[in-house]
């Protein structure tokens, strides 16, 4: 019997890619709303 053919290492890499694409637009969402807080309460003194 002959194993499958192993693709773990490209779908781990999809994935890896994908989740650091994720993370880094989530971290510029979160950076956004922080300053835009920050630049509020400067803003409205």
């Amino acid at each position: 019997m002959t194993p499958a053919p192993q693709h773990d290492g490209d779908d781990a890499a999809l994935r890896r890619r994908r989740a650091v694409r994720t993370a880094v637009i989530v971290g510029a969402i979160a950076v956004a709303i922080y300053v835009a807080f920050i630049a509020s309460g400067v803003i409205g003194r």
